[in-house]
């Protein structure tokens, strides 16, 4: 057994995990390590993306630069182009990004899930009840990207954004272990409410980005904050933001979750299953 599959073999210990993303002071522990990222010294950079390797499958082969500044300049790195194909039929939304299919299921009431028995309230997720109504009886997909992957999210299809909630929270971590562990995990973490419609038919989509602990930061490319999202406090924000499919519409500066919601008529794309890694454009959903 190496090094590093002893060390992952500590670290993957429920209790053990839990213990170290969870039980620490995790505003003060992201503040560090949002700090530390962002020193550009080349000693730094490299020694600390080296060990960001040692604990995860960091693959940099796609990436656009293949030298960086900081350790936060490979947390945010955009890929080569062409490195993320799009589907490009009408009917079918886009995954907005890297990650592990989650919770997902029919939106029946207000009650979804984040894990297997671990119930969340969809009107305090969203911060007002009102806007869960467009999407009742539709569908929702919970999306984890891990610490390792491309960390920027895409607009699923041609959609127009009319509305940015930022909601300010803590930020535990998001992994399976911390979601069997912390009731509402989502609603409690600092998150944006990304409400858009389709350009086609004015179908609405509802994006949630949650940060999670260490860098736990969120960016808009569409609305200038002149900073972090976080930066402004709790708001809600009219816009109209016209975004083509597959084009940036964000990032994070360290691994978290999406959880999108469709309106009826849509289902989650043949073969889509808990567990199941998914690439930024492959097919997420597409109309019945």
């Amino acid at each position: 057994m190496t090094v590093r599959q002893a060390l992952m073999r500590v670290l993957l210990q429920e209790d053990v995990n839990f213990l170290l993303t969870n039980r620490l002071p995790r505003r003060l522990v992201t503040k560090l390590v949002g700090w530390f990222s962002k020193i550009e010294q080349p000693i730094v950079a490299r020694a600390s993306i080296a060990g960001w390797r040692i604990f995860s499958d960091l693959d940099l082969s796609e990436a656009a630069e293949t030298r960086f500044g900081s350790l936060h300049d490979c947390f945010t790195r955009a890929l080569k182009p062409g490195a993320r194909p799009i589907d490009v039929r009408a009917d079918v939304l886009a995954s907005p990004c890297d990650a592990i299919v989650g919770a997902h299921g029919t939106i029946a009431s207000d009650e979804i899930h984040q894990i297997k028995g671990m119930p969340y309230s969809l009107a305090e997720l969203l911060g007002d009840a009102s806007d869960a109504a467009p999407v009742m009886g539709g569908t929702y997909v919970t999306l984890r990207l891990t610490a390792a992957m491309y960390h920027h999210f895409h607009a699923p299809h041609d959609l127009t954004v009319e509305r940015v909630r930022y909601l300010s929270g803590d930020c535990w971590n998001v992994n399976p272990i911390a979601l069997k562990r912390v009731e509402r995990l989502f609603c409690r973490n600092e998150r944006a409410v990304l409400s858009c419609r389709l350009n086609a038919d004015g179908a609405p989509i509802l994006l949630v980005a949650v940060a999670a602990i260490l860098v736990a930061s969120i960016r808009l490319t569409f609305l200038d904050t002149g900073g972090l999202l976080r930066a402004g406090g709790d708001r809600t924000v009219s816009i109209s933001a016209d975004i083509p499919k597959g084009a940036d519409m964000g990032w994070f500066e360290h691994g978290s979750t999406i959880v999108m919601f469709l309106p009826d008529g849509f289902t989650l794309a043949d073969g889509i299953a808990e567990g199941q890694p998914i690439r930024q454009g492959e097919a997420i959903a597409q109309r019945r």
